[in-house]
């Protein structure tokens, strides 16, 4: 039998697996501390505890970390930092009303005043933006006349070196990353982002232009000192349909974000574009662009292929992480989502392909997870682990 990262990384280079590998996304994932009081800490309910438990002791880990960023990751979140430019030009106030934790960042720059309003309640783990920095093309205009320097970064891979150290065998890190499109789009409101894209093309490549190279150099820097390992790319869903037409992801996409899927690989490592909703019509862009991996290939109608059409046209190429709606493991009896189960398995390992891992789009936000959820995640676990390929 093989080491859970034995497995996941035979995955990634299309060698043969003893058994497909399964994955709770963020739920083992993401760095908690269930032992935390803080009232915004939904982990630390009991009912999280066994669900924590069974990720950690039985799925093959994926530890999403970023490098430590110390500058424009901040920037965009209003922290302040020190000695540092950004500083002259954005200010953040944090507060609690009515139960929920507020940041309010205001930037003055180009004779305009920005702002905006993120909100945190204690029972979701999940920040929710009130009002978003930028409104309008002048806004936009404004945001460009921000001095270089105000994006400058420093990175630092101790953390990612530390953490693949103490996970040994168990699992593999994976190095979590925005593209520039996340980073600009998400400095509007969907509905702002998608007006701006659409009919301001030439202005908003020239954002794209100013964020891209701080991102990309952060990328490149970090795959030379973390050679070899997964990466998750977030942020090309933006320019997908409804939201953009499909040339316009690769104006956007594949021009910026191509640059850091090449340095990915270049170092031996394996970029994973995280793209949500509907995937059918740039799947040949993110394989154009050199990508080794794809999540989570949502069926639909969340989605607009099924995992069959994927690994069928696109296997060789892609390793298929997915395809299991969260919905569907918080509302699906478990009787039918065995079936839902049994489906992604067959369908994502049928015929040739590079390799699959079972995995849901994403993971529960609230403070209970429930005795059905509870199941539904088990099922996983039994039919990935009795699963012959």
């Amino acid at each position: 039998m093989m080491t859970r990262r034995e497995r996941l990384m035979a995955t990634l280079c299309g060698k043969p697996v003893d058994r497909p590998a399964v994955n709770f996304y963020e739920i083992g994932g993401f760095q908690v501390d269930p032992s935390d009081p803080d009232p915004f800490n939904v982990y630390n309910d009991p009912s999280w505890q066994p669900l924590l438990q069974l990720a950690e002791e039985q799925t093959d880990l994926v530890r999403m970390r970023s490098p430590v960023r110390s500058r424009s990751h901040e920037v965009i979140s209003g922290k302040p930092d020190g000695d540092n430019c950004r500083d002259e030009f954005f200010k953040t106030k944090e507060y609690l009303e009515n139960g929920c934790h507020f940041t309010s960042t205001t930037l003055k720059i180009g004779g305009r005043n920005m702002t905006m309003l993120t909100r945190r309640s204690p029972g979701v783990d999940t920040v929710w933006t009130a009002e978003h920095l930028l409104k309008d093309p002048e806004d936009l205009k404004a945001y460009l006349e921000l001095p270089d320097e105000t994006f400058a970064e420093d990175v630092d891979i101790a953390n990612l070196v530390e953490e693949d150290r103490k996970l040994g065998d168990r699992g593999i890190v994976m190095v979590d990353t925005e593209d520039p499109l996340c980073a600009a789009a998400s400095l509007f409101s969907m509905e702002d982002f998608t007006v701006v894209a659409l009919t301001e093309q030439k202005l908003f490549g020239r954002l794209l232009e100013k964020l891209s190279p701080h991102i990309q150099a952060r990328t490149r820097k970090t795959a030379k000192a973390f050679p070899g390992h997964l990466w998750r790319i977030y942020g090309p869903e933006y320019a997908t349909e409804p939201y953009l037409p499909p040339h316009l992801f690769k104006e956007y996409v594949v021009r910026y974000t191509g640059p850091m899927v090449e340095a990915i690989a270049e170092y031996g490592g394996f970029a994973r574009i995280h793209c949500h909703g509907r995937i059918r019509a740039v799947l040949d862009y993110i394989v154009e662009m050199g990508a080794a991996a794809i999540d989570p290939i949502e069926p639909p109608p969340h989605g607009d292929v099924e995992l069959a059409y994927v690994r069928r046209d696109y296997g060789k190429e892609l390793v298929l992480f997915g395809n299991l709606e969260i919905a569907d493991i918080e509302k699906t009896e478990p009787s039918d989502f065995e079936k839902i189960v049994e489906k992604a398995l067959k369908d994502g390992t049928s015929g040739e392909g590079k390799g699959f891992v079972l995995m849901p789009s994403s993971a529960p936000t609230g403070r209970e997870i429930t005795p059905r959820m509870m199941t539904n995640y088990q099922t996983m676990i039994r039919l990935t682990t009795r699963f012959n390929l």
